[in-house]
This record gives C-alpha cells, sequence and structure tokens, in this order.
C-alpha cells in the first residue's frame, strides 16, 4: 500500500468552482485507474486542505502521476489555484483497525 499526503493552500483569488471541476474530473479519472484504492479531502480551520490517497503499489500511483490529463491539471493547477503545496508519498509500514460490531 502507498499513501500520498497531499497538503495545499489556495490563492485567494482561485476560481474555486472551477477547481471543484477539476476535482471531480481527476477524482473520476484516478478511482477507475488500476491499483486505485481511495481518497480524501480534509480542510483544517487555518486554511490549510489535506487530502490522503491510496494506491496499491508504487507503480500503480506512478500511472497516475503520469497520466497525460492530470498532468495538465498540476501545471495549471501551481499557476491559478495553489499559493503552496506539498505531496509526501509514503509506504505503509503497519496498519491496524476497529470497528464496532453491529
Amino acid at each position: 500500500m502507498v499513501i500520498v499526503v497531499f497538503r495545499s493552500r489556495l490563492r485567494r483569488d482561485a476560481d474555486h468552482r472551477e477547481l471543484e471541476r477539476l476535482g471531480q474530473r481527476m477524482f473520476a479519472i484516478a478511482s477507475s485507474m488500476p491499483g486505485y484504492v481511495s481518497y480524501k479531502d480534509f480542510a483544517a480551520g487555518d486554511g490549510e486542505n489535506v487530502s490522503i490517497v491510496e494506491f496499491e503499489s508504487l507503480e500503480t500511483l506512478a500511472a497516475w502521476r503520469d497520466h497525460p490529463e492530470h498532468q495538465a491539471v498540476q501545471q495549471r493547477s501551481r499557476l491559478e489555484f495553489f499559493d503552496e503545496f506539498c505531496v509526501q508519498v509514503c509506504t505503509q509500514v503497519r496498519a491496524s483497525r476497529f470497528a464496532r460490531a453491529g
């Protein structure tokens, strides 16, 4: 399992509707790719956004990273939407889960 943590802050003048449209398109592509596991978004009170994406392997993540439409949106995002971002790619060392029965 490979986990990507994407932390970002938007520009004040970012077009939120356009970013949402592009985000929906990127989700549609990524979630249909082999090796995709999950995606979640979170927003902090200080304006930072965090996305957590999981893929089965570094190879399947690389296929997503290198997808031509994803690369075009990455470039556009640097120019139009983000003030800053940080991408961390991590491999899973251990996992545990608790779920209350019933």
